[in-house]
C-alpha cells in the first residue's frame, strides 16, 4: 500500500514547513489528486490519520481536489477525459499516439495552520 508512504511523505513536508521545533498546529491539509495517480482516498485518509498521531497534524483534516484524467492526440490533437481505466485511442480519429495532460498530479495545494495562541494579558 504506497499510500502510506504518501502519507509519510506529506506529514514530513507539512511538519518541515510548521518551522523549527514544529510549533506551529495544523488544521487542515489539502492535495489535489489526479484520477490517473493510482492513489486511493479512503486509503490514503486512513493512513494520513496514522502518521498524524503525535505530531503538529494530530486531529488535521485530510481533504482532495480530484482531478480528471486527460489526453490529447497527437496527430489530430483532439482531447479528450480518460475516464478509469483509461482510455486512451483518440475517440476523434482512432490514434493512439495520446499525450496525458492532467490526472497524474499528487500535491499539497492548501496548509491551513491552526491559530496561535495569544499572550496573556494581565490587567489590574
Amino acid at each position: 500500500m504506497h499510500e502510506m508512504s504518501i502519507a509519510m511523505a506529506v506529514v514530513g513536508q507539512v511538519e518541515e514547513a510548521a518551522g523549527p521545533g514544529g510549533t506551529r498546529a495544523v488544521e487542515s491539509v489539502r492535495l489535489r489528486v489526479g484520477e490517473l495517480a493510482g492513489v486511493v482516498p479512503d486509503a490514503l485518509r486512513f493512513c494520513f490519520e496514522l502518521v498524524c498521531a503525535g505530531t503538529v497534524l494530530d486531529g488535521a483534516e485530510l481533504s482532495f481536489d480530484p482531478v480528471p484524467g486527460r489526453a490529447r492526440c497527437g496527430p489530430c490533437a483532439w482531447e479528450w477525459d480518460t475516464g478509469m481505466p483509461p482510455h486512451l485511442c483518440c475517440p476523434k480519429c482512432d490514434g493512439a499516439a495520446a499525450e496525458l495532460v492532467s490526472g497524474r498530479e499528487l500535491r499539497i495545494t492548501e496548509v491551513r495552520w491552526a491559530p496561535e495562541p495569544q499572550p496573556a494579558v494581565d490587567r489590574e
